[in-house]
């Protein structure tokens, strides 16, 4: 192995650094196993707190959650002051409970 490190040095640093990355990976597999719900909980969830508890209007909440990675589906119930987000495969709703509790996140 000794003689490849000298013959190939950035082969085998590579190797090295995949190693590393892989063994991260195995290390943070459920933090980033739930990363997709993560997108589409935290825009629900800040947007109905945005519009049903601090009362801005739809575009300023829409400016205000807006992420660098897009949602794909983005619903506002008026009626039943309930926000549903889709992003990253997964999808999550969030409920104006009341003045004092303000949103809740549904499971």
């Amino acid at each position: 192995m000794s003689s490849f490190m000298r013959r190939r040095p950035f082969s085998a640093l590579l190797l090295v650094l995949l190693l590393a990355l892989a063994g991260w990976v195995w290390h943070e597999r459920v933090a980033l196993m739930a990363f997709p719900d993560i997108i589409s909980a935290y825009t629900a969830k800040e947007y109905c707190s945005c519009r049903y508890v601090m009362g801005n209007d739809t575009e300023y909440c829409h400016s205000y959650v807006k992420q660098w990675l897009p949602i794909s589906g983005f619903n506002d119930d008026a009626t039943n002051k309930r926000i549903t987000v889709s992003g990253l495969g997964r999808s999550n709703s969030a409920v104006w409970i009341g003045e004092h509790q303000g949103c809740r996140l549904n499971p």
